[in-house]
């Protein structure tokens, strides 16, 4: 099968590999949009091999459910196997070997490590009027976005010798990048999260001790602002409470509580 992928067509790739999720459907996922983004390569290397395209179509029309901001590498890589002939059960078996490991590392490096990062620096800019904060985060989702191209091209170009790397050290990815992401998490919600207890209780006709400042500040700072958080994480994820749920008990809460004189 002859070859005539460029670059050109790599970067191509690398960005019709952003409408991933254009056709998501809870049969098959992404594959809609991952099909559709390799489809201009697949015709360009099967040409008037109509059965060939079929059968790669077929295969690529299969459940796919990865990282969007990652698929390009996985894309990359199985076109570079397609343009060298690989039979079909190889390709096929790569595609899903790799697509659970790489959405792994996605979500790990991206929606629970960079994202929030970014998000509560921006935040923090943007809570004291710095217009830095919206422009850094539109900068990184824009860095991001530009990456796939990259990310693309690095799976073309190391091909199959990528496949063990990819199984070996997806895990050790994930879990280091999550311990960090939990790491900064808990200092943002020591930033961000604020409770204060305005409560006092009189000692004598001069002297009062201040249930905040004198109590908790003292012996575990910050942690109602953990206790609450945690308590709505185990709401969230053991008893399946609505979000919408938690915040409105929380806004009640929050104007009980001042009105009565506690907060």
């Amino acid at each position: 099968m002859a070859s005539e992928i460029s670059k050109k067509d790599i970067t191509r790739l690398g960005f019709r590999s952003s409408v991933l999720q254009a056709s998501f459907n809870y049969e098959r996922m992404q594959a809609g949009g991952f099909t559709w983004a390799m489809l201009p390569l697949l015709k360009k290397i099967y040409k008037d091999d109509k059965d060939g395209l079929s059968a790669a179509m077929k295969d690529h029309l299969e459940f796919i459910n990865t990282h969007p901001n990652l698929v390009g590498f996985l894309m990359g890589l199985l076109i570079s196997m397609e343009e060298k002939g690989e039979n079909r059960s190889t390709i096929k078996g790569l595609k899903v070997a790799l697509f659970g490991p790489i959405a792994g590392i996605g979500d790990a490096i991206f929606w629970f490590t960079l994202l929030p990062i970014m998000a509560g620096i921006c935040s923090s800019f943007a809570s004291q009027g710095n217009l830095l904060g919206p422009i850094l985060f539109f900068a990184v989702y824009l860095a991001i976005f530009f990456l796939r191209v990259g990310w693309t091209h690095v799976g073309y170009s190391v091909g199959v010798k990528a496949i063990d790397k990819v199984r070996e050290n997806s895990q050790m990815i994930a879990r280091s990048a999550t311990i960090l992401g939990i790491t900064v998490i808990g200092g943002l919600i020591a930033s961000y999260v604020h409770i204060n207890v305005v409560t006092t209780f009189p000692i004598d006709e001069t002297h009062s001790v201040a249930l905040q400042k004198d109590f908790f500040d003292k012996v575990f700072p910050n942690i109602l602002p953990m206790g609450y958080t945690l308590l709505m994480y185990y709401l969230l994820r053991a008893k399946k409470t609505h979000p919408v749920v938690l915040i409105a008990v929380t806004f009640v809460l929050s104007i009980l509580a001042s009105a009565l004189g506690i907060l």
